[in-house]
């Protein structure tokens, strides 16, 4: 997860997963337009551990969060660059630091933490079913659908995508673990499972060093005011 090399930006003439349209409307009389993202919704899933009590997360490199950060230092948007934005010296990787705008970043600087979580494309299939599904193949705990609460659904992206996510909370024990997760690699996935403590937990969401998603934020909040009395635990808020 932590060597990335051989980045090139090249146009995305097609995709399974994104389309981009222009909408043309009057609002009030006045002649508008905008521009959107075609995408698919998406299911995620705060999971809590009651033997160890903890949460499970997952961390993975995201590209979107990397190349954003990787043209913080770079005046020449990236897809002008092409393949001009070398590869760090293995060296350099190992220091985990660039020392000049001609590198890049660290790989950390695209590495996330985030909900356990996946897109919506199973017609055939629930939303429980599809969150099941990730909870297995991310996290490697095997549980029953009728064992996810179903938390909120709200719109993510509304700028650019308009799509839903549902949350869903669900609580495992180690009983339930039957693999160490990961993901599908034959998707590409690589992903690590993270657990963090509950007393740890509202310090996690709000330390700005951490990268996160807001479910992330979100879902501790949720968890603090609905779910910490039956524990009986400090989730130092």
């Amino acid at each position: 997860m932590e060597q990335i090399n051989n980045i090139q930006v090249v146009p995305c003439t097609s995709s399974n997963y994104l389309k981009p349209f222009r909408v043309l409307y009057s609002q009030n009389g006045t002649k508008k337009s905008w521009d959107f993202m075609r995408t698919h919704d998406s299911v995620s899933v705060l999971i809590f551990n009651t033997t160890s009590h903890c949460f499970i997360l997952v961390k993975q490199f995201r590209p979107a969060v990397y190349m954003c950060e990787w043209e913080k230092n770079h005046p020449t948007p990236a897809e002008e660059k092409g393949s001009e934005a070398a590869t760090v010296p293995e060296e350099e990787e190992e220091k985990g630091v660039a020392e000049n705008h001609d590198h890049l970043p660290p790989a950390s600087a695209g590495v996330t933490y985030e909900l356990c979580a996946g897109i919506v494309d199973k017609p055939h299939l629930s939303l429980e079913e599809i969150a099941r599904q990730e909870v297995l193949e991310e996290c490697g705990y095997d549980v029953p659908v009728t064992k996810l609460r179903r938390i909120t659904s709200y719109r993510s992206g509304v700028g650019v995508t308009g799509a839903k996510q549902t949350m869903f909370y669900l609580e495992v024990s180690d009983e339930n673990c039957v693999g160490e997760g990961g993901g599908e690699p034959q998707e590409g996935e690589l992903i690590e499972v993270i657990k963090v403590p509950l007393q740890e937990a509202m310090n996690f969401a709000y330390d700005e060093n951490i990268p996160k998603t807001m479910g992330v934020i979100f879902s501790f909040i949720w968890f603090h005011n609905n779910m910490s009395p039956k524990y009986k635990i400090s989730t130092n808020v």
